[in-house]
């Protein structure tokens, strides 16, 4: 059983950035696929990047160049860095983990049944 909790998020201007921080108790995020997804009020939630290892990230075409996702293998703490911040980036922030280890397998990979954050919030204003 892994329970992620989110922080980082708040309100900037367009153009700022955030640090969303993920951190992970119950068992350790090493050998697991995690992922950021957001949703907008009135959207369907959409992937942002996914993590696993030492494997290169994969991103959405909004946050390729713009955001960056990191793991802390020994902290258990996944990371997305987001730079040049717009206001269409906002909403709340998810992280979740698989249950199964191994590859990623793209973000229609996670199900409602793997492991999820509570969220949270990001603003950014014009």
């Amino acid at each position: 059983q892994v329970q992620l909790q989110e922080s980082g998020g708040g309100s900037v201007q367009a153009g700022g950035s955030l640090r969303l921080s993920c951190g992970a108790s119950g068992s350790t995020i090493r050998n697991i696929c995690m992922g950021w997804f957001r949703q907008a009020p009135g959207k369907e939630r959409e992937g942002v990047a996914l993590a696993y290892s030492t494997y290169a990230p994969v991103y959405s075409a909004f946050a390729e160049g713009r955001f960056a996702v990191s793991i802390d293998d020994f902290k258990d703490i996944l990371y997305l860095q987001m730079n040049s911040l717009r206001p269409e980036d906002s909403g709340m922030y998810y992280c979740a983990a698989r249950r199964s280890s191994g590859f990623c397998a793209g973000f229609g990979g996670f199900r409602p049944d793997d492991y999820w954050g509570q969220g949270t919030q990001v603003i950014v204003s014009s």
